[in-house]
């Protein structure tokens, strides 16, 4: 630079020389430069660790040996004059703070480049350590390239693979990658990967995202939640645009529409790519539901705009099914309903195996009609959330009437049979007054003796433990209470309506739902009172 380009560039803050000299170029000049930043506020930034910076430069083709030195100590004032300068260019020396040195450790400078700009096009070069300290050697210390940068017909799986583990840690190799460039609009490229194996930490309250943000290959900022919503944190990989500063901050970010609409772009990307695995590749899908699908069953509630995509994703087990392993999707669900089926019933249960030996299954399996087994821990909060599927809305086993299942002939059976019991059922609730809201002849069993209910717009048992487990409030409610009445236990109490049996009967129904008794040592000594 000369010494007016000095006065006007350095010597006023935030004045841009990188800019102007952009506007002078035209766009196919501009965009094949590579310049990086726009060396205003950016210079100042020095004064942070440094007291005094010294900036000596000679331009380009000056048939002068003399150059421009400027000095200054960043507190408003700079010392500007003529001095030596046998070579073109410019050299920037900081003088650093006596409390930052660290500044000086080379490897600390080292992981710094490593860091922010190993992919920029220019090579930073540092001193190479030499036994001969007479000869000075440079060698550059970042890669000076961006392998996202590179087409991706020239790259081969164990290339991707190869970035993937340097990039994350991980041993494994990605289970997919997805490598795009978008040019518009909008200019930005992306390289994202869906890891084999879910992190340890996935389920962490302060689990940090795995998307790296570049502008024009310089890291600006990691791990932001504003580039991949919390349902996608599994997501790794990085994004790389030219439509954002160098300074750009966190608050920023959050109200960019070049990163909401960056976003929404990779999350549609993302989620079409799942599609067609799950279409195409169903052993690679199965292997990616079994490590990530409760955090996509999250997405199903948080991403409205997405909901339909995300609901063809989702997969379950079911009463029909032969294993825990989810592989029954909604759409079969739907395509298999009996034809006057007019919900899809589902039950919720802390394990697959409470789930698939509950006693509200019964009448279901007796009639083959299917009823999704919901145990992951997001299952519950989930299907409350979810709504319906193609018109037809959920419905919990465990809540409510299921008169829409009986047939005309077993209403009114029931009818007759709820009034053979109503004295029984009238001393029985005399008994279980604080326990139960009310007690029913049931619909739903057809092999134990009783089951605990709740209303339809009321919390589940499992809820309500689930609630309890997290240490929050719940409304005081009672259960209510079905009977089945074609069981023995049952029919011994229209000869007389025990206590001991009535309280037995209700302690079974809690143990079935995967409760827990408030007193077991009196549930066992009523169970021996009956046994003898």
């Amino acid at each position: 630079m000369t010494e007016a380009e000095v006065n006007k560039n350095i010597g006023t803050i935030a004045n841009s020389g990188t800019k102007k000299f952009l506007q002078g170029m035209d766009e196919k000049q501009a965009q094949d430069s590579n310049l990086i930043g726009q060396f205003g506020v950016g210079f100042y930034s020095a004064f942070i660790v440094a007291d005094k910076v010294t900036l000596t430069t000679r331009k380009a083709g000056s048939k002068s040996k003399k150059g421009t030195q400027w000095i200054s100590t960043g507190k408003g004032k700079y010392s500007i004059e003529k001095v030596d300068c046998p070579d073109f260019g410019t050299t920037i020396t900081l003088h650093i703070k006596d409390d930052e040195f660290e500044f000086l450790d080379e490897q600390r400078l080292r992981g710094i480049i490593s860091k922010y700009s190993d992919h920029i096009t220019v090579p930073i070069m540092m001193i190479k350590h030499s036994e001969d300290a007479k000869d000075i050697e440079y060698e550059a210390v970042n890669k000076a390239n961006a392998f996202w940068a590179q087409d991706k017909n020239d790259l081969k799986q164990e290339d991707y693979d190869e970035f993937y583990k340097s990039m994350t840690y991980d041993f494994e190799p990605p289970l997919m990658q997805l490598h795009n460039r978008v040019e518009g609009n909008l200019n930005y490229t992306s390289l994202l990967y869906i890891p084999s194996k879910a992190s340890f930490d996935m389920w962490e309250p302060k689990h940090k995202g795995g998307i790296k943000l570049y502008a024009k290959r310089v890291l600006i900022m990691e791990n932001n939640e504003e580039l991949m919503p919390l349902y996608l944190r599994f997501v790794k990989g990085v994004i790389d645009t030219a439509d954002l500063s160098l300074n750009v901050s966190r608050e920023i970010l959050q109200g960019s529409k070049v990163v909401d609409t960056i976003r929404k772009a990779s999350v549609s990307r993302i989620l079409k790519a799942l599609e067609k695995m799950a279409k195409n590749k169903p052993e690679d899908y199965a292997k990616f539901w079994q490590e990530f699908g409760m955090v996509i069953k999250e997405g199903a509630v948080e991403d409205v705009a997405n909901k339909d995509k995300i609901s063809k994703l989702l997969r379950f087990t079911t009463n029909k099914s032969e294993n825990a392993i989810q592989t029954a999707t909604l759409e079969c669900y739907v395509k298999s309903m009996q034809k006057d089926q007019k919900a899809i019933y589902y039950i919720t249960a802390e394990t697959y195996e409470s789930a698939k030996s509950s006693p509200h299954l019964e009448v279901f399996n007796k009639k083959g009609i299917e009823v999704l087994l919901l145990s992951d821990r997001v299952d519950e909060w989930m299907v409350s959330n979810f709504g319906e599927f193609d018109g037809i809305p959920f419905k919990s086993i465990a809540k409510g009437d299921l008169e829409d299942l009986d047939s005309k002939e077993e209403k009114e059976n029931k009818e007759k049979v709820a009034k053979d019991f109503e004295k029984v059922i009238k001393d029985m609730q005399k008994i279980l007054d604080k326990q139960v809201k009310s007690i029913k002849v049931s619909s739903r069993l057809s092999e134990s003796p009783s089951c605990l209910i709740a209303d339809e717009n009321e919390m589940g048992g499992n809820m309500e433990r689930i609630m309890k487990s997290l240490g929050q409030d719940i409304p005081d409610t009672k259960p209510i209470l079905e009977i089945n009445p074609k069981h023995p236990l049952v029919e011994k109490l229209k000869i007389k309506v025990d206590e001991d049996l009535v309280n037995v009967l209700f302690d079974q129904a809690i143990l079935s739902e995967g409760g827990q008794l408030k007193d077991p040592a009196e549930f066992v000594k009523r169970m021996n009172k009956l046994i003898k």
